[in-house]
């Protein structure tokens, strides 16, 4: 025995249908999607009633009607405009002139959209003021126009829509109408560009763009400061190369000009713009070159800090959860919030999450015959001068400074420690005498006049200690240009006398010294092994080293961690070495 055939319904067909049609449409085709839609008695209607749409994204349908798709079509295409323009509201909920207008807009955007056939009661031409709710609404309140009210899907000009709040999926926030309707007119007008110019996917059609690639276009569009940068690097969204390299959310190759992205992160388009901003502030800032003798995962999460910082400041885009954070570390450097990280080194390391894939050598830097740093700084560069020039928003101090000083050449380190010794020994106050008759005055030598003369109380307490590391890998060449331009600054600063100790195994204290005579005539004693701290123990405790005096610590360092008991200091240390511990003050490169 056969089994009983199902009863075809041909009204749930002919719905169902004009959906189809709907979804063909590439403006309408993605609200659709999100719409829940009942075509059943779960709500009573009237018989001459069409449908009605509430703002959790329900559309009813009268199953009682009998229409063709395209009819059906048509009044979903309407309620889904209710949805993207923004016309379900509470404090409008029971207004019949605001709807008759909401419906007399909908009924003029589905002239252009062409989307199903309108029934023959709300057929017609819409009225040419139909074009903006509140001031339709308005017209209405003072003329009741009747000729108005008749579009409305719902017979006699009934409420078509209903508040019931935000629309909530489980999976994810509440759903954006507007926001996704404009996102599917602009899909629908690059298609139409694409189409025009030719351009094809490997099947013949137009691939629909993501919210990564959408994310990435926004900055090429709209975002100046880093479109240039968006323009080198190309986005990899290839999920087993991603899981391969075992990338979470995004990282970026400066050398390879690529980004990976992992789309199975789940993140919206708000969210993957903060992330590729990230990114391209990774490249545009020059982090992996600055890594130098750094910890890579340190460096890259006191990066991720700063950025991410004055990513919130600048607000571009939405940062996602679990990324690295901290409100304390505001308005510091990369440097400097590396040094604080690497005080607790093994806590930090274990939240870091690498995003920046270290490249090869610097000799494999250039490709096509372009220095990719450079490249880089010039494009952020040319984005900044933009962004200002055209008053696109206020950037962090901060960012603005760091790329300025990116596009400055770097400040060679003898002038950097000349101007430490200008900021510590200011130039000595000359007082007139007659106790030393001026010479100069030959054309009237009749007349005494005083000279100029330095006080010597002033000149006896103008010393400082020098504290030189001579038992590592500080070639003598260094050391040389180390001592000889301690020397001429001395000297230029009225600098007689200099405290000079070496320190290899043990502390050699050379006393004071002739500032004329730390380049030539000392003979480096040691090239042993390392203690530091034995010589800055040996000059806290001198009795004839002033309290106030400054301390410079020249060291390759390779050294443990020195206590200055507070006393002014900095450190010469040679280029591409990082000390191994936090300095608390000024640190000169030699060779930069």
């Amino acid at each position: 025995m056969k089994g009983k055939q199902k009863k075809v319904n041909p009204a749930l067909e002919a719905f169902q249908a004009g959906r189809g049609l709907v979804k063909q449409n590439p403006v309408l085709s993605p609200l659709m999607e999100r719409v829940c839609h009942h075509f059943d008695d779960s709500y009573p209607m009237a018989k001459e009633d069409w449908a009605w749409v509430a703002s959790d994204g329900h559309i009813y349908a009268n199953s009682r009607r009998r229409a063709a798709p395209a009819e059906w079509a048509y009044v979903l295409a309407h309620c889904l405009l209710h949805l993207a323009l923004g016309h379900i509201r509470e404090d409008r909920e029971r207004d019949p002139f605001w709807n008759a207008a909401c419906d007399c807009v909908a009924v003029r955007y589905l002239a252009d959209l062409r989307v199903g056939t309108p029934p023959g009661e709300l057929a017609g031409t819409p009225p040419s003021n139909a074009r903006e709710e509140e001031t339709l609404c308005s017209w209405l309140r003072e003329h009741h126009t009747p000729d108005y009210f008749r579009f409305s899907t719902m017979s006699g000009g009934r409420a078509d829509m209903v508040w019931r709040g935000e629309a909530r999926r489980w999976w994810s926030g509440p759903t954006d109408w507007r926001q996704l309707f404009a996102e599917s007119l602009r899909d629908a007008l690059r298609t139409a560009v694409d189409y025009a110019g030719g351009v094809r996917t490997q099947a013949g059609e137009h691939k629909k763009m993501g919210p990564i690639q959408r994310a990435q276009e926004w900055f090429l569009s709209s975002y100046p400061l880093l479109g240039g940068v968006a323009a080198g690097f190309r986005l990899v969204d290839d999920p087993l190369a991603v899981r391969r390299m075992d990338i979470p959310i995004a990282a970026i190759s400066v050398h390879m000009r690529e980004i990976y992205v992992n789309r199975t992160a789940g993140l919206t388009e708000q969210e993957w713009r903060f992330v590729l901003a990230h990114e391209y502030l990774h490249a545009a800032l020059c982090h992996e070159q600055r890594l130098g003798k750094r910890d890579p995962e340190l460096w890259n999460a006191a990066c991720d800090y700063v950025i991410n910082q004055w990513l919130r400041d600048m607000e571009a885009g939405h940062m996602p959860e679990g990324l690295l954070y901290d409100p304390e570390l505001s308005g510091l450097s990369a440097e400097s919030v590396y040094d604080l990280l690497a005080a607790n080194l093994r806590k930090y390391k274990r939240m870091a999450r690498r995003d920046i894939l270290f490249g090869p050598p610097d000799w494999l830097d250039t490709r096509d015959g372009v220095d990719l740093d450079a490249w880089c700084r010039s494009a952020i560069q040319r984005g900044l001068d933009y962004h200002q020039a055209h008053g696109r928003g206020c950037l962090p101090e901060g960012l603005v400074e760091e790329i300025r000083a990116l596009s400055q050449p770097p400040i060679p380190w003898d002038v950097k420690l000349a101007r430490w010794f200008d900021e510590r020994f200011e130039p000595l106050e000359k007082r007139r005498t007659y106790a030393r008759l001026s010479r100069r005055q030959t054309a009237t030598p009749d007349i005494p006049r005083p000279s100029w003369r330095v006080e010597e109380a002033a000149r006896a307490g103008r010393t400082f200690g020098v504290l030189l590391d001579t038992s590592g890998s500080m070639s003598r060449s260094l050391l040389a240009a180390a001592l000889g331009a301690i020397a001429s600054y001395s000297a230029a600063r009225d600098v007689n006398r200099v405290r000079v100790v070496f320190c290899d195994a043990a502390p050699y204290d050379q006393g004071y010294m002739e500032a004329a005579d730390i380049a030539g005539s000392v003979r480096v004693r040691g090239r042993g092994g390392t203690v530091l701290q034995p010589g800055v123990e040996l000059l806290e405790q001198a009795r004839d080293f002033p309290r106030e005096a400054p301390l410079l610590i020249i060291t390759d360092c390779e050294c443990d961690r020195l206590t200055l008991y507070g006393r002014d200091h900095a450190f010469l240390v040679p280029r591409g070495k990082n000390l191994p511990f936090p300095p608390k003050g000024p640190v000169f490169y030699l060779g930069d």
